[in-house]
């Protein structure tokens, strides 16, 4: 028959400060303090659950007593103070659980054992465990006793609840804060667990289970044993999945493609998928989040060193963040979290990670939009633009010859018409001036002139005016723009909308910005309503307050809107009403039994029945 089997907690419970996983610094600390004889009466080891705690108290009360402790500050482990602590049959540890031993009369127990000197080693410690659950009564008993005790007696409190503590026990410990160890130091301990058991073990199954651990050795060791058992020795990644219900992140890598080409129902095909597998929604935008934040700290090698997680996945996590924009992270991420607080209160669940989904999708992908508009839509849009480059090459094309003479005749009748320009400081321009009274005009002179206004009649040729050949500069090539600059600006959108739109647009933005409290509340019962066209809008608020809240963010709302109506021309005031705006009224507790006994009268005599009233 083999040997009873011990769970691997306990096996590879630690016994030296050597192995203790994880708090290499803290261990450190502890074993100079003995070899330096620096001890303290008292000491608060505080964290989170399964990170050494109790281990560490156990091992640090061994080493005290030692009577051969080596150079490096450890127990010998053989002097017969450290085989009683082995065998668990020394007298000088005493531990007593706070959680189920919290009384005062327990801590009077307590205080009577102090008094009692060790009869072998130097010291006597007392470990409570739980200390935050003793009651008020019990510490202020344990007080007195804490402060001084008896030069043999050494304390060591735990507790993962420090904030607990009474202060008045606080000051008088030297407090220890132990780590949450890291997924590569769980790896490496449970690699050591896997040889000495003769386990097969595919290294990113161990990944899976130290991430599952949460930080906790002792978790992950439990974990272990668990798919252990289940793949009788032969780990393996899928396997880990499997026993532990976690969701592979192949989903996600798969998830973020389909953001990065813009593919809506690629996306929620594959949420179903994860649905048919029995994961929980909000576990699933949880892990969607995590994923996305891996993969921005992914994205640079200052941050990379952020994941806990092996070298191959952290790779995969590197190739694929730079797909991505950092923009598109911080939207990311707020969209999931949006998602997650609105989880609870959502009377449809799947619509609502849905729509998260869809909105995650159109982040990325703005070509992607512009390609899925209708062909007709498209048709138009093209010629829109053939039309805009016609008219701009006609614009700059030379003028006709016949065009060109009533153009100078034109321009040269008006500057004979026109008086002489009186003297001024500043000399005119040359080109400004018209030709003296006293010089003739030769048939052949070159007169610059202005264009004709546009709109404006064309004078025509009077009797046998002498021909004269004007020079007119191509003044539209400097004033109008090419045809090449007016190809790559930006055009303006003017796509007609209707008012229930801008609503939906309105509500979207409200959804979308729940961090802005004071103007959402503002938003979500103020709308805007047509003013003098089509394109612009009034909001009528309550206070000034508000129009200077809603003033605040008008631009980036505006902004907001202009993109989902697609319409550059929209505008928007903000006024305050003159006849005061109805706004929810928060009721106290004693209003609303008021509002209830008007309109109810027998609710009053229903008080005095059951003597019932507001405290």
């Amino acid at each position: 028959m083999s040997d009873k089997y011990i769970v691997s907690a306990r096996k590879y419970r630690p016994s030296t400060f050597r192995s203790v996983v994880g708090q290499q610094s803290l261990t450190h600390t502890l074993k100079t303090a003995i070899a330096s004889g620096r001890l303290a009466h008292a000491y608060l080891f505080c964290g989170p659950r399964g990170v050494g705690k109790t281990t560490c108290a156990r091992i640090f009360a061994k080493t005290i007593n030692c009577e051969h402790p080596t150079a490096e500050g450890e127990a010998c482990n053989e002097c017969p103070s450290c085989k009683a602590f082995n065998e668990q049959r020394s007298y000088n540890i005493n531990e007593l659980d706070a959680a189920s031993n919290n009384s005062v009369d327990n801590i009077r127990d307590l205080t009577e054992q102090v008094r009692i000197p060790p009869q072998t080693g130097r010291y006597r410690v007392f470990i409570i465990d739980e200390v935050h659950m003793l009651s008020q009564a019990a510490f202020n008993a344990f007080l007195k006793t804490l402060e001084e005790p008896p030069e043999y007696a050494i304390f060591i409190l735990a507790t993962t609840e420090k904030q607990k503590v009474i202060p008045t026990i606080l000051s008088r410990c030297q407090i220890y804060d132990f780590a949450r160890i890291t997924v590569p130091d769980i790896v490496q301990q449970l690699q050591y667990v896997c040889e000495q058991e003769s386990i097969e073990a595919e290294p990113a199954a161990l990944n899976v289970i130290a991430q599952k651990a949460d930080g906790a050795m002792r978790d992950a060791l439990s974990i272990f044993d668990q798919v252990a058992a289940s793949t009788e020795g032969h780990i393996t990644y899928q396997s880990a999945l499997d026993n532990l219900n976690v969701l592979d992140y192949d989903y996600y890598f798969r998830l973020v493609e389909t953001f990065l080409a813009g593919d809506v129902m690629q996306a929620l095909l594959i949420y179903k998928e994860i649905r048919d597998k029995g994961f929980d929604s909000q576990f699933f935008i949880n892990g969607l989040a995590q994923h996305l934040r891996d993969l921005m700290v992914a994205s640079t090698p200052q941050t990379r060193k952020l994941l806990e997680m092996n070298d191959e996945v952290a790779q995969r996590y590197g190739e694929q963040s730079i797909k991505l924009a950092p923009a598109f992270y911080y939207r990311a991420l707020d969209l999931c979290n949006a998602c997650d607080l609105n989880y609870r209160n959502a009377s449809s669940k799947q619509l609502l990670v849905e729509l998260t989904l869809v909105k995650l999708c159109q982040l990325v992908a703005p070509q992607t939009q512009q390609a899925a508009q209708p062909p007709l839509q498209k048709i138009a849009a093209q010629q829109s633009a053939q039309q805009s480059a016609q008219q701009s090459a006609q614009q700059q094309r030379p003028v006709a010859p016949s065009q060109a003479s009533q153009s100078r005749v034109s321009n040269v009748a008006e500057h004979q018409a026109a008086p002489a320009p009186k003297p001024m400081p500043q000399a005119p321009h040359p080109a400004d001036q018209p030709p003296h009274p006293a010089q003739a005009v030769p048939p052949t002179a070159h007169v610059t002139a202005q264009p004709v206004a546009a709109g404006r009649p064309m004078p025509r040729a009077v009797g046998n005016a002498p021909r004269i050949m004007v020079n007119v500069p191509n003044s539209s090539a400097a004033q109008q723009p090419s045809a090449t600059a007016t190809a790559s600006a930006p055009q303006q959108r003017t796509q007609s909308f209707t008012i229930e739109q801008l609503h939906a647009a309105w509500q979207n933005y409200i959804d979308q910005h729940p961090q802005e409290r004071a103007l959402c509340t503002t938003m979500s019962y103020a709308l805007p309503q047509h003013g003098v066209d089509a394109e612009h809008y009034v909001l009528t608020v309550g206070s000034p307050n508000e129009q200077k809240n809603v003033d605040e963010h008008k631009e980036a709302l505006v902004r907001f809107l202009s993109d989902a109506v697609k319409n550059d021309r929209l505008s928007l005031d903000v006024v305050v009403s003159e006849v005061p705006i109805d706004t929810p009224k928060i009721l106290s507790p004693r209003e609303v039994v008021e509002q209830i006994k008007e309109h109810n009268p027998n609710f009053t005599q229903f008080l005095k029945d059951f003597d019932l009233g507001l405290a």
